[in-house]
This record gives structure tokens, sequence and C-alpha cells, in this order.
């Protein structure tokens, strides 16, 4: 997955303000059923929000956790709550149109 530019990102973020949370990270942390819903969910929708309950210290070092095993990219982070992207690789099922 190539790297999402500075642009692109920011029109991430513009479609993420209208998003929910779809993922919470809770008293179980990061656990192999998070990541497995977290990967569900990217190939579903593309863009994701997960939003931090507890582990807020440790949020960093969890979104960079997250990208590498999941291999997508952080299009935002806000205060506890982070916007994740990863595009689809069947062209048929893309719904987001990223600026070139």
């Amino acid at each position: 997955m190539l790297p999402l530019k500075n642009y692109q990102k920011k029109y991430l973020r513009g479609l993420g303000n209208q998003l929910k949370p779809v993922i919470y990270i809770g008293k179980n942390g990061l656990s192999e059923q998070v990541l497995n819903s977290i990967n569900d969910a990217l190939e579903i929708h593309e863009l994701i929000k997960l939003k931090y309950i507890e582990f807020r210290e440790q949020r960093n070092e969890l979104n960079k956790q997250i990208t590498e095993k999941i291999n997508c990219e952080i299009a935002g982070q806000t205060g506890f709550t982070t916007l994740f992207f990863r595009r689809n690789p069947d062209k048929a099922k893309q719904k987001i149109k990223l600026p070139e």
C-alpha cells in the first residue's frame, strides 16, 4: 500500500467527521479478537474510527501495532479517537475515491 499524501489524509479526515467509532479499545486491550474486528471492518468500510476507552496513554504505540499488523494507515488522530484507512484491493468493492 502506498503511503497516503497529506491532502489525501485531509480528505479522509473530512469523510471521517461524520463516522461513529466502530471499534472500542477497552479493558482487554489489543487482543486478537479486536485485531480481527479491525481487519473485518476495514475490508467492509475502508475507513473506520477507533476509540480508546482504556489504554489511552499507550494509544500511539497501539496505533503503530495496528498499522503494522493490519497493514493500514492512520488518516488522522484527535484525542482518543483514531481514523484508519485501508483501500480494498478489489476495485469493484472500493467505496472511497481518493484524490490523486
